[in-house]
């Protein structure tokens, strides 16, 4: 089984242990500018992926049932908060951001270079406030959900490299989780907090990685490796918030590990929601993956871009980031 997602054969060749795996799409977005003000507990966009299948496949088995935990918190109640706000839900959660809503542009203009065919037609989205990682999830808050007996590192751990690659745990972004296991975890803080966590919609992943943004990168026209981790320049992943943040104070919203988002993937936005919702019509045998990761070229990092793989798909360079509804 290939170990590592990378998008193009035209990457550089990962270690030898790792095995390049097609590309499967690319797209992405030029987005007009956040609005900033003072957030009042609005709902963030979700909808049901009953419609979504998940391929078999020996080499990458579905992960077993969680087991049955305490029942959840009941939350506070409603709260406000400030754009740009952090929040903190427990001491094993992570690290959140409230981040404004606001109306901006989805899908690259045709003059973009290396823009992929499912990255339009271009058009207006309109996103409401909702909360999302400041970070992406670390191994640590992993861990925390394995300790709880709700998450497994059994699929994890049985792939060369003991899970990890041997590059370390700690405050690196957890890698080798499947779409599926993401869900697991979201569905796990959610009963923990009494909060409904989730993935985040494709819409919101553009918007909040945007922050106003115009540019193919949130760092400008071109981006480089003083900026993220990418280019298998480290050949593995870095700490989080190794590079700066970008406007709304989100870190490695470019590279380090590709970001699992709810959508499935379609060959363009044509049908696409308008109000940020996650897009789940469709067979969806494929889930969106945004962001690059440490062993991509710089194309691959752009603002707009999408790829995309099967919901159970493993690979070192893969993994998640979370948004909280407000």
């Amino acid at each position: 089984m290939a170990d590592v997602f990378i998008s193009s054969k035209s990457e550089p060749d990962p270690p030898p242990h790792e095995a390049p795996v097609a590309r499967l799409g690319t797209a992405g977005a030029l987005a007009a500018a956040a609005i900033a003000f003072v957030l009042a507990g609005c709902g963030g966009p979700t909808q049901s992926d009953a419609n979504s299948t998940t391929p078999s496949s020996a080499a990458m088995p579905s992960p077993a049932p969680a087991p049955a935990v305490a029942a959840p918190a009941a939350p506070a109640g409603p709260a406000s908060y400030s754009a740009g706000q952090k929040i903190k839900d427990c001491a094993d959660c992570p690290e959140l951001v409230a981040i404004p809503g606001g109306t901006f542009t989805m899908g690259s203009p045709s003059s973009e270079a290396n823009r992929g065919s499912d990255e339009g037609p271009q058009r207006s989205v309109s996103i409401g406030a909702f909360a999302v990682g400041k970070f992406e999830v670390t191994w640590d808050e992993w861990t925390a959900c394995v300790s709880a007996g709700y998450c497994s590192t059994a699929e994890q751990d049985k792939t060369s490299g003991g899970g990890d690659n041997g590059w370390g745990r700690g405050n690196r972004p957890v890698m080798r989780v499947s779409w599926d296991d993401a869900k697991t975890y979201v569905a796990w803080l959610s009963r923990k907090t009494g909060n409904t966590y989730r993935l985040l919609t494709e819409a919101e992943w553009e918007y909040a990685a945007r922050a106003g943004k115009k540019t193919a990168y949130y760092t400008g026209a071109s981006i480089s490796t003083s900026q993220a981790n990418f280019n298998n320049t480290l050949r593995k992943t870095e700490g989080v918030g190794s590079y700066s943040p970008n406007a709304f104070g989100l870190y490695d919203m470019h590279g380090n590990v590709w970001e699992w988002v709810e959508d499935c993937h379609h060959e363009s936005y044509a049908g696409a929601p308008s109000d940020g919702s996650a897009w789940t019509a469709g067979a969806c045998s494929s889930r969106v993956l945004r962001g690059g990761s440490w062993g991509d070229n710089p194309q691959y990092l752009r603002l707009a871009d999408r790829s995309a793989g099967a919901p159970s798909g493993r690979y070192s360079s893969l993994g998640f980031r979370v948004a909280r509804t407000l």
